[in-house]
């Protein structure tokens, strides 16, 4: 009985973990896939200050064992804008293809003088995030963090959005997204504000108006400083995000895509 017994305690737990491998949720995407590409150009205020390109990599990528989109955003200044400051930016997520949760970000940020890079790796089975860190001129610091359930990074949580069903949304109602961010859990309430129509270089799309809410910051101007502009129509692409800053007023605005899932819905010129 008593070599019996831990063999039996060792079958038990190799197949909860088993159970635990396939526990992930599984969300519906039909709006984005594999090669898609987006090109911004950033208004501050009247003047082009800088462009930002989202793209998925044509291939799947394997992280922990699970199939991955790798979601890459590049954003750079002007060369104009470059002498108030020079800005070489990248961050990038591997997201889960059924669960739309990320399993490994990265930062490489280039601001001015200021450098960091950053790797998080998540683990969504035990709810913790492991997090490596360099910035200039020190050496690299790990740590270990618990994260909430279903927690998303920056990038992974505006692809999470566009799996979303806006038509069961009332205006005015809200949801919340958990994430995990510069070593710090968040609760990102988004208010959904309706539809309506938006311009950008790209054309005229009618557009689900999200308002997500930010807390104090030395950034943004109140905590509906932000809106994001996603287009309505099966792809739900972010078409523009407006932001009201200390510093002003800033626009994010589409003027290129490729390699979408859907026929975009553009709103014919009067």
């Amino acid at each position: 009985m008593k070599k019996i017994f831990p063999a039996i305690l060792l079958i038990l737990l190799v197949l909860s973990g088993f159970v635990a491998k396939e526990s992930l949720r599984t969300v519906p995407n039909d709006s984005f896939g594999k090669g898609e590409l987006l090109k911004y150009k950033v208004h501050y205020g009247p003047i082009n200050a800088a462009e930002a390109v989202i793209d998925i990599s044509p291939n799947l990528h394997r992280i922990n064992d699970r199939l991955t989109y790798k979601a890459t955003v590049y954003g750079k200044t002007n060369s104009s804008f470059d002498i108030f400051v020079k800005v070489r930016d990248t961050w990038q997520s591997y997201i889960d293809t059924a669960a739309i949760l990320p399993h490994r970000s990265f930062r490489n940020i280039e601001e001015g003088s200021y450098r960091k890079r950053e790797t998080v790796d998540f683990n969504h089975f035990t709810n913790t995030a492991q997090v490596e860190m360099k910035k200039k001129n020190r050496d690299k610091k790990q740590s270990t963090h618990k994260i909430p359930h279903g927690a998303q990074d920056i990038v992974s949580g505006f692809y999470y959005l566009r799996t979303l069903d806006y038509d069961r949304f009332k205006v005015g109602d809200k949801f919340t997204i958990k994430g995990f961010f510069d070593e710090e859990t968040f609760d990102m309430v988004v208010t959904y504000q309706g539809r309506e129509t938006v311009s950008t270089k790209a054309g005229s799309f009618r557009a689900i108006k999200l308002v997500p809410k930010m807390p104090k910051n030395k950034l943004f101007r109140g905590e509906d400083a932000i809106t994001v502009y996603l287009s309505d129509d099966k792809n739900k692409v972010p078409v523009m995000i407006a932001a009201e800053m200390f510093v002003g007023s800033v626009k994010v605005d589409l003027y290129e895509h490729k390699n979408l899932r859907h026929k975009p819905a553009l709103v014919a010129q009067k």
